[in-house]
């Protein structure tokens, strides 16, 4: 085991790509809803992918401030909104109702085939809590449904703030009771690893390789001095000895 590990005393985990894999959960739920509405035409894959790429900007108005903090579940509802009226369909004649059903896909989405019981296995040795920028409703709505054995539900609420800026891993080293160093970060994305390790905690890294797909290019090798390298949750849990 890695001698950073020593005085680690919890792990915390990116969820969307390292713990969940979002891409197929959300083109499933699209698949489902695009045929409702006779627009099987529009590829599930290419309509999920088109409504992350609305993640990053919305939680930069945030950042910056030009917003105040606001919970990701209402962010990924406005940007249902925009990516529908991008394929030509109209958010206003399919109902909110049917809107909302349809952005709780985000909260049923299914974890990697090894990753509960790589959790369950780390549970043993280590706290394990969610450090996302998903809220608190959509981590535990998932966690319920998925068996996701967390010790507790953390979500952008607690720090006010979306990774990766500095309050979003310093406030949750303080809400657990421990120092920076004390906590690590697992992800399958190099640059959340490196906020985390810039603000002193332990980070591991665990390769999600198609979490955009077949032809993925990014995060597919540690780009930087990680304390640990892991190729799943079950390779973690035996390197760090659980």
């Amino acid at each position: 085991m890695a001698a950073q590990f020593e005085s680690v005393k919890a792990l915390v985990f990116d969820v969307f790509g390292t713990v969940v894999d979002w891409r197929e959960g959300i083109a499933r739920d699209a698949a489902v809803f695009l045929a409702r509405h006779g627009r099987g035409d529009i590829d599930p894959r290419g309509f999920a992918d088109a409504w992350r790429r609305r993640y990053q900007p919305a939680m930069e108005q945030v950042r910056s401030g030009r917003r105040p903090f606001t919970r990701l579940d209402v962010l990924h509802r406005e940007n249902l909104d925009a990516v529908l009226a991008d394929y030509g369909l109209s958010p206003a004649a399919i109902g909110e109702a049917e809107l909302d059903a349809f952005n709780r896909a985000w909260h049923r989405l299914d974890p990697w085939p090894e990753a509960v019981a790589g959790l369950t296995r780390l549970k043993r040795k280590f706290i394990i809590a969610p450090l996302s920028n998903g809220n608190i409703a959509l981590m535990l709505n998932m966690a319920k449904r998925a068996g996701i054995p967390w010790d507790g539900i953390l979500g952008s609420e607690v720090a006010q703030a979306f990774k990766p800026q500095p309050e979003a891993y310093l406030r949750t080293a303080e809400v657990l009771g421990i120092r920076p160093a004390e906590l690590c970060l697992v992800a399958a994305h190099n640059n959340d690893l490196a906020a985390a390790q810039k603000c002193g905690l332990a980070t591991a890294f665990v390769p999600r390789p198609t979490e955009h797909g077949p032809n993925q290019t990014t995060d597919l090798e540690p780009s930087g001095t990680w304390s640990v390298v892991a190729k799943d949750f079950q390779d973690l849990a035996h390197k760090l000895g659980c």
